[in-house]
């Protein structure tokens, strides 16, 4: 199926489901299930099973559905993609890298318990060995433990009380933003060669999916080199445009 067709299809749709259309919010889900599954693959070995982020991924297909406009002049799968990789990196934030064994958990909270003992009968903070010991436990699996069930911080919070800085200011996920604008580009650009003429497609082919030197693509495409490298410059030109 041509990207242009695609393209025409998704907004079909997109018109249905501003209607409440239910059966088009299906069908757009799952004619852009490929696009959710290739995002979902880029976050592989992160904890979390193949097919729960595929799960997750198309939450984000789902809140884009139903928040996008037709209005805004872009293709739905580049609107699409930013809100797919924020609610798979969202999950992985909060929940995947979160699973705190129980067993840490208890040896936390006895902790606490006997700190708040000491501190009340005695008046004074305990050291972290003196309540491993009372625990019965190491120092080490004390200091995990304690660490276990400390509280997770905000990224809105502001650090060394510096009411200007925030944890999310100087933590900026800048491997995550760059990841997205990465896929961003991928799917604007290929949507952008959808739209050229054939021959202009062919020699992208060549040129640029084969690794064929404009000789040999010339030769492929019964043409001469010169041709080539004529249209070759408008193509480029064509795409700087679209993309601009």
């Amino acid at each position: 199926m041509e990207q242009t067709s695609i393209y025409e299809r998704n907004n079909a749709l997109l018109e249905r489901v501003k209607q409440g259309d239910s059966e088009a919010e299906a069908l757009l889900l799952e004619e852009n299930a490929g696009l959710v599954r290739r995002i979902a693959k880029r976050f592989l070995e992160r904890g979390t099973e193949y097919e729960d982020l595929v799960q997750i991924g198309t939450i984000g297909m789902l809140k884009a559905i139903r928040s996008f406009s037709l209005d805004r002049g872009t293709a739905f799968s580049t609107y699409a993609v930013p809100l797919i990789v924020g609610e798979i990196r969202r999950h992985l934030r909060d929940d995947g890298l979160l699973k705190v064994s129980r067993i840490y958990k208890r040896q936390g909270l006895s902790l606490i318990h006997e700190k708040n003992r000491i501190l009340s009968e005695q008046g004074r903070e305990a050291g972290i060995a003196e309540l491993a010991e009372l625990c019965g436990i190491s120092a080490e699996e004390a200091a995990v433990s304690l660490d276990a069930i400390s509280p997770v911080t905000s990224l809105s919070e502001c650090v060394y009380g510096e009411e200007s800085v925030t944890y999310e200011g100087i933590l900026a996920d800048r491997e995550s933003m760059d990841e997205c604008e990465r896929i961003c580009d991928r799917i604007a650009l290929a949507q952008s060669i959808g739209t050229l003429p054939t021959l202009w497609r062919k020699i992208i082919l060549l040129r640029y999916f084969r690794n064929m030197t404009q000789q040999q693509t010339a030769a492929a495409l019964g043409l001469t080199q010169v041709k080539v490298s004529r249209e070759e410059k408008k193509i480029l030109a064509e795409l700087k445009k679209q993309l601009g």
